[in-house]
């Protein structure tokens, strides 16, 4: 029987009798209360944020666009491998500054260098404009940290949850035969890895449990702007080989993307990549973002983070 967290089932109620209010009293969603609503959610329960050795702006310079980021060392006196972090929001919102206390976290639990992205955002700029971001700080990151003298190990991992989980698996799978980009690990959270929306748990889970069925529909249309192929641009329908990095990924049960990640985990055992998949049986979508609720899970996902990057490292 499935059970949902009881702090989560208390908070959610709450939560959707405003959601409910809102809808009464005629709120329509836009791109800005979407981008509010991720950064108040994080603000409100993300409270902590730990200081860092070393945090520094800067821009990835790529071909049509400068990719801004932000580069986190704990510690600036050794030399650390790096971690490309690509944020959650649906390709619409979340940001470098939404994210500043999980990477901060991320960077002190796993001891890497993290290089937080801004990726640019639909419905300004649709698909491929992310994912063009993506590659661009995936294949110039080492050039960008070089002149500012910022001590390094050439070893490459990139993770990124939901959207951003998506964006970090394209990225692996569009790379995977391609020397300039030598990614050895990626990290996928709740991971949105099948844009069509043919999987159970989209409708089983698609209603109250924060991230809804319409609200996604809602994301893709206003990422997808051209008429694309939405499945073969999905990652869970690309090639897969044994060249794709090693993967660690992580589900929650009560997450509408719960199938899509069992599913890849499945695709990557066929292709005999090496992997790790997490479940979390009483998690909702987006759980990272609200660790002040959720100390334990959140927690247990920064250890295996930690364990899954420097196993075998």
């Amino acid at each position: 029987m499935r059970q949902l967290a009881p702090v989560l089932e208390a908070w959610l109620e709450k939560h959707n009798q405003l959601v409910e209010q809102l809808k009464i009293s005629g709120f329509k969603q836009t791109p800005t209360n979407a981008r509010e609503g991720l950064a108040n959610l994080t603000w409100m329960l993300v409270k902590e944020r730990p200081d860092i050795a070393l945090i520094q702006d800067d821009l990835v310079v790529g071909d049509e666009f400068d990719v801004p980021v932000r580069i986190y060392h704990p510690e600036p006196d050794s030399s650390l491998p790096v971690l490309i972090y690509f944020h959650g929001g649906g390709h619409m919102s979340g940001g470098i500054t939404v994210y500043d206390p999980i990477c901060r976290k991320i960077a002190l639990a796993t001891n890497h260098i993290v290089i937080s992205v801004d990726y640019r955002l639909a419905p300004e700029c649709p698909y491929p404009a992310g994912l063009v971001d993506a590659l661009t700080v995936a294949k110039n990151i080492w050039t960008t940290l070089e002149p500012r003298d910022i001590d390094y190990q050439r070893e490459l991992a990139i993770a990124g949850d939901s959207a951003g989980g998506a964006i970090c698996a394209t990225l692996s799978h569009t790379t995977q035969h391609d020397p300039a980009v030598e990614i050895k690990k990626q990290i996928l959270i709740y991971p949105s890895l099948d844009y069509t929306m043919q999987h159970e748990s989209v409708v089983l889970n698609g209603q109250g449990y924060l991230l809804e069925k319409e609200k996604i529909e809602w994301f893709f249309d206003n990422y997808f702007q051209n008429g694309e192929n939405r499945q073969s641009l999905s990652p869970l329908h690309m090639a897969f080989s044994n060249k794709l990095p090693e993967s660690l990924v992580v589900t929650a049960e009560f997450c509408p993307l719960r199938d899509e990640g069992f599913v890849y985990v499945e695709k990557l055992k066929h292709a005999d990549v090496a992997h790790k998949h997490i479940h979390f049986d009483d998690m909702i979508h987006a759980f990272i973002n609200m660790e002040d609720l959720l100390k334990e899970s959140c927690n247990k996902l920064y250890r295996e983070i930690k364990e899954f990057l420097c196993f075998n490292a």
